[in-house]
């Protein structure tokens, strides 16, 4: 890896989008400008890297963005950028401005795709975790999770009160396609009797039988909050099976969807999303390349 020193950096959104990274972009663009560097942004992913779409940035572009929703760099999944071809146009694109470092906010897709790239052809690249499945390892926090799951509460607040007026069953899918952390974290936070998730096998017959007695006790309003990668199908899944099986309750499905993306990133999110920018371009400024930025809690702050 060359320890050249880095004077021109890059910052793209890749991936599925996600509260708070406009406030890492912010914070990626005033680090850089506070050193003394050149920053440009990248439209569209790795799509925007291959298709040239790349321009310079200053304080004035990342202004009044910290508290929006989505990315203002938009973002994309590039087949392109899989293709050796795809990343020598984009690495060309690159070094004719002088950029020598690169920060991709996304998840892990766009980290296998920046650590690719940059073992070809020798530019260093730091990843910040953007993603609201929270799915990143080694990270306690990811950008967008925090406002993700306090959505999905919220919605599920407010299907608790419908359940509740017609003693109704609720299935309520939320996102999640790899990982059950906003089923889990929600389906505790709302009081959910049953928390369906990828990560752990669920014996349907046993939740059944534990319906079936919530029924004979006269506890007619349930939820159950299903990830939507959980193995038995997702929510639509699982609500056409409880109807095939409890004839007798009134059960309703509910899918939560992309409402879970957007929206104003929370306090936390936008305030991680700051520390994980400043620290990507302190980890280019240092040498420390090819790594994610992560954010670990310490119970002591001595």
């Amino acid at each position: 890896m060359s320890t050249k020193k880095v004077t021109k950096i890059a910052v793209l959104t890749s991936g599925g989008d996600a509260p708070g990274m406009n406030a890492a972009i912010r914070a990626v663009v005033r680090t850089s400008l506070y050193h003394g560097l050149e920053v440009f942004g990248v439209a569209r992913g790795y799509n925007g890297m291959i298709e040239d779409d790349i321009i310079p940035m200053d304080s004035k572009s990342v202004a009044n963005i910290i508290q929006r929703g989505g990315t203002i760099l938009k973002t994309a999944r590039s087949k392109e950028f899989f293709e050796t071809e795809g990343r020598q146009v984009a690495y060309n694109n690159l070094k004719k401005r002088g950029i020598d470092g690169i920060v991709v906010i996304g998840g892990d897709g766009s980290f296998k795709g920046a650590q690719k790239f940059s073992n070809e052809f020798d530019i260093p690249c730091i990843g910040i975790p953007g993603t609201i499945d929270k799915d990143i390892a080694g990270s306690d926090f990811t950008i967008g999770f925090d406002t993700a799951v306090n959505t999905a509460v919220e919605a599920i607040d407010k299907i608790r009160d419908t359940a509740d007026a017609h003693d109704r069953l609720f299935v309520v899918e939320v996102m999640g396609r790899d990982a059950g952390y906003i089923a889990l974290h929600s389906g505790i936070a709302t009081g959910a009797e049953n928390i369906l998730i990828p990560e752990t096998k669920t014996d349907m017959n046993a939740l059944i039988t534990a319906l079936t007695e919530k029924e004979k006790r006269k506890k007619l309003v349930n939820l159950i909050v299903v990830a939507e990668g959980d193995e038995f199908g997702g929510g639509t899944q699982v609500g056409n099976f409880l109807k095939d099986k409890l004839p007798n309750a009134d059960i309703r499905v509910c899918i939560l969807g992309h409402i879970q993306r957007g929206g104003s990133p929370s306090c936390l999110d936008r305030l991680i999303a700051s520390r994980m920018g400043y620290h990507a371009v302190e980890c280019l400024l240092n040498g420390t390349h090819n790594v994610k930025t992560l954010l670990i809690i310490n119970t002591n702050p001595k």
